[in-house]
């Protein structure tokens, strides 16, 4: 971990280095001619982002990736590289090769009196250059005349329009939203009483499904993640490998596949030359400079900071100063308003509830953003110490920059000019950075409890396989100050799912009129034990009481049952004990010590790490042999619902697919659904990723019945769960139309 923070530092801090970007060119030109295109175009990303800006050098970056992306079929942002490279002086002896790649690209979109034009000013170069009668132009000769005639038999004979499927045109979601509670469904009310604070209430029955609350980030923060190598390149003097960092706009989060670097570091990438602009001008301007120290502090300082950017310094200063003179009780707003609970009137309780406006409303704003509860008093003064030095170290790295007129968004340069002097020689801070500093701090703490981790289904493992497995995985960490207003259940009674930096939550059950809303911070009845739940919530300074966690104890709770061992011998169930486990069959009373059952349960999770990197290094046959003999290891001493159980079957279904078995694939992953059913229940978005999974094995096999049961019965689950617009239900209805147009004579056979 701390050789990558480094190397992310490096990127960071260093700002553009030629070295660095003819190093990724020349890696990418390498990779580009393996044939390994999404690599390649990885790399040529790594180099625009190490150019200077404005020069030719990173002209040549957007041309190759352009040729990249061609390869990957991905026309549309192929043609946008090649408007940056002409746009950033590409070389005018290669430019005819880069119009013809654009040519073809609008042939391939079917835009063909656009393609034709292209290769009009192709002409009209050559005309202008004269006789070519290299091999090189030799070669773009052939390829201008193969192109005319392409253009030409399309349009002789154009295909048909391609009718839309009803299935895939999805009716918008009915919605009618809140007259207080922005983003939220009027099906939704804002209450408050001493013991839950603020909270959502269910103002009418809800089904399973509806949207109940649609909200953006007021701020977000992409982490790094883990870094991986790309396919086919090794350690080398510079960093090859990628992050979260290199794979999402660090504006909007939405995926990357040709980036737009910073102007000033070669770190932050974006999805368009837009979201550069619009970030440079908000925030980025500021946290260019600071970016490793932002990176070595960690993600809640960077939150902070980019928090107080975005409100403005005028409204920071206004909000700080009425927590000094206007509310004795700011750091405790329960107290003020303890008589709320008792208010006849929901609609005049909601006036008084901190965060709301005078007029009652609750607006995903800033000054709902101050009003979350920071907990400065539970906090150890150990902690507040490290908070306030991280604080105050950005604070003086802006003043010691003279970063202070862009971070506070104030246009007065000679104001700021006349103050370094003065700051010079006092080595404090100024009093707007104190500002800054104070509510930076609030946030710092505020997020111990506040902070929402924005999550994408990443998609792990090789690339290349017919099954595409993905799992969650944290993206960014942001502030979301109408879904903060939901409390803690370890069995909720919602679901929350993210598009870019959008947040949805929808009923996972159904609602009555009366009930609280209520998310999963974390700790969920399914995952962990009620001891193991209490300890992870005592972060939010609270003891869960919530329907799961007083019902069960540890011995009796699902984790419990579900994972638990059996006897060795007679495989009858071991009964739980401090330090000795005990067979449950009077017969056999055989006693096993907890210690050598898990240290045997730890020796079977590395042997699976290790099956599992041979499927890397497409060594399937050996694979499965590892997994088949886990497999039965795991069955001598695990009970048979055991999660690891499943983790065997899934990972068996894995490799016969990447093989093409995929009735075997298919016979392991039913047995890993049911023991996931087991443990999550049969509605759960866990079996819905599974069934999902499986619609693919079954369709790749071409199981038609069983697949479009599959399918529809993934649909189900996972609209609830994620909405009708996600990804997975997208997949999904491709599926099923492609089966839904094949010959009757073969629905009837399959």
């Amino acid at each position: 971990e701390a050789a990558a923070l480094r190397r992310l530092c490096r990127r960071a801090r260093a700002g553009k280095e030629p070295a660095a970007a003819r190093f990724y060119r020349e890696e990418g030109n390498r990779l580009f001619g393996l044939r390994h295109y999404g690599a390649a175009a990885r790399l040529y990303s790594q180099a625009a982002s190490h150019e200077l800006p404005g020069g030719p050098e990173v002209s040549l970056c957007f041309a190759n990736r352009s040729a990249a992306l061609f390869h990957l079929g991905r026309f549309e942002v192929c043609l946008e590289d090649i408007a940056r490279a002409e746009s950033h002086g590409y070389p005018d002896r290669l430019l005819p090769k880069v119009l013809l790649r654009k040519a073809e690209c609008l042939l391939c979109l079917g835009r063909l009196q656009d393609a034709a034009d292209a290769l009009k000013v192709v002409e009209n170069k050559i005309a202008m250059d004269g006789i070519m009668t290299s091999p090189t132009h030799q070669t773009v000769l052939k390829k201008l005349s193969q192109l005319k005639i392409k253009i030409r038999e399309k349009e002789s004979c154009p295909e048909p329009a391609r009718e839309a499927c009803g299935d895939t045109q999805r009716k918008s979601e009915i919605w009618e939203e809140n007259d207080s509670i922005s983003g939220a469904s009027s099906s939704l009310s804002l209450h408050f009483d001493v013991e839950r604070g603020r909270h959502l209430v269910a103002s009418q029955d809800i089904l399973p499904g509806q949207s109940l609350l649609k909200e953006e980030a007021f701020v977000s923060v992409l982490c790094p993640g883990e870094s991986r190598l790309l396919q086919d390149s090794s350690e080398t003097a510079w960093d090859t490998r990628v992050t979260n960092a290199d794979l999402y706009c660090h504006h909007c989060l939405r995926q990357l596949l040709a980036s737009v670097p910073c102007r000033g570091c070669s770190y932050a990438k974006y999805c368009s030359q837009n979201c550069a602009d619009v970030a440079w001008e908000q925030y980025h301007r500021t946290e260019c400079p600071l970016g490793a120290l932002l990176l070595t502090l960690g993600v809640f300082c960077h939150v902070a900071l980019r928090t107080v950017l975005l409100a403005g310094f005028a409204e920071v200063s206004r909000l700080v100063e009425w927590s000094h003179n206007g509310d004795k009780d700011l750091h405790n707003p329960e107290a003020r308003c303890k008589h709320l609970s008792e208010a006849p009137d929901t609609r005049a309780g909601t006036r008084g509830i901190p965060g709301c406006s005078d007029s009652g409303q609750y607006q995903s704003s800033y000054q709902a953003v101050f009003n979350l509860l920071p907990h400065t008093e539970k906090h150890s003064p150990e902690h507040k110490f490290l908070c306030m030095l991280s604080v105050v170290a950005i604070c003086e790295q802006l003043q010691e920059a003279g970063l202070e007129p862009a971070g506070l968004n104030q246009e007065s340069s000679e104001k700021w000019s006349k103050a370094k002097t003065c700051e010079k020689t006092s080595g404090e801070l100024s009093p707007e950075l104190k500002t800054m500093a104070e509510a930076m701090l609030r946030h710092v703490l505020q997020l111990q409890c506040n902070a929402q981790a924005i999550t994408v289904m990443q998609e792990s493992g090789s690339r290349d396989g017919a099954v595409v497995n993905k799992k969650p995985v944290r993206l960014a960490t942001a502030f979301f100050p109408v879904l903060s207003l939901l409390n803690h259940s370890c069995c909720p009674n919602i679901s929350v799912s993210f598009s870019g930096t959008a947040a949805t939550v929808r009923a996972s059950q159904p609602i009555p009129s009366g009930q609280e809303i209520l998310h999963c911070y974390g700790p969920h009845r399914c995952r962990m034990k009620v001891a193991e739940r209490q300890q992870l919530l005592s972060q939010y300074f609270f003891e869960c009481r919530c329907e799961a966690c007083l019902d069960e104890s540890d011995d009796k709770s699902v984790v419990s049952v579900r994972n638990s061992f059996c006897c060795p011998s007679c495989r009858a169930p071991m009964q739980v004990g401090e330090d000795m486990l005990h067979c449950s069959n009077e017969a056999c009373a055989i006693s096993v010590s907890r210690e050598s059952l898990s240290c045997r349960l730890w020796d079977l999770q590395q042997q699976i790490k290790k099956a599992l990197e041979l499927l890397r290094d497409r060594k399937a046959d050996q694979a499965i042999k590892m997994l088949l003999k886990c497999q039965m290891d795991a069955g001598n001493f695990l009970s048979p619902e055991h999660l690891l159980m499943g983790e065997v079957e899934d990972h068996l279904a894995q490799v016969y697919a990447t093989l093409g078995k995929w009735q075997e694939a298919a016979r392991h992953l039913k047995r890993s659904i049911e023991i996931v059913e087991m443990h999550h229940g049969p509605s759960s978005v866990e079996i819905g990723h599974e069934l999902f999974k499986l619609a693919q094995i079954l369709f790749n096999g071409f199981a038609v019945s069983e697949a479009l049961s599959t399918i529809q019965r993934a649909e189900e689950i996972l609209s609830v769960h994620c909405g009708p617009q996600s990804t997975q239900i997208q997949e999904l209805q491709e599926m099923k139309t492609c089966l839904l147009e094949l010959p009757r004579s073969i629905l009837q056979r399959t």
